[in-house]
């Protein structure tokens, strides 16, 4: 039996920006921040990369 997969959730950049700027600015650890935005941790490395390559 097959399931189809849910769709990715797509975030806007100013959402990663701010997420990111949580992850830099505070002394929580990016796993705190991830949970209270609903997000995973490795998201917020992957923004995190993108951005230095200035894929975002």
């Amino acid at each position: 039996m097959t399931t189809k997969r849910k769709p990715y959730k797509t975030y806007t950049r100013e959402f990663k920006l701010e997420a990111l700027r949580l992850m830099e600015e505070t002394d929580r650890p990016a796993s705190e921040i991830a949970m209270q935005l609903g997000i995973r941790r490795n998201q917020l490395y992957k923004w995190k990369e993108q951005l230095a390559q200035k894929v975002m």
